[in-house]
């Protein structure tokens, strides 16, 4: 029903426009959320923001907590 409201579907849109899935979840995501999800809405698009970034810009992997815990023990405690 949130959707109705809209003059463009987003899924018309996406597909019209030839977006991949990433893309056409941030056009959802921003369309719906005074309607539905309100802030959650807002950062699944964030979320879907920065994997686009990360895909088509190279944005450097960011280390996980695992290997920066290996890291630092490796650098602490050279003998192990």
């Amino acid at each position: 029903s949130h959707y109705k409201k809209m003059k463009i579907q987003p899924s018309k849109f996406v597909i019209e426009n030839k977006l991949l899935f990433p893309e056409g979840n941030v056009i959802k995501y921003i369309c719906r959320h005074p309607y539905k999800g309100g802030k959650e809405d807002l950062e699944k698009a964030i979320h879907f923001i920065e994997m686009i970034i990360e895909r088509d810009y190279g944005e450097e992997k960011k280390e996980s907590w695992v290997e920066g815990y290996r890291k630092w023990k490796n650098e602490s405690c050279p003998h192990n």
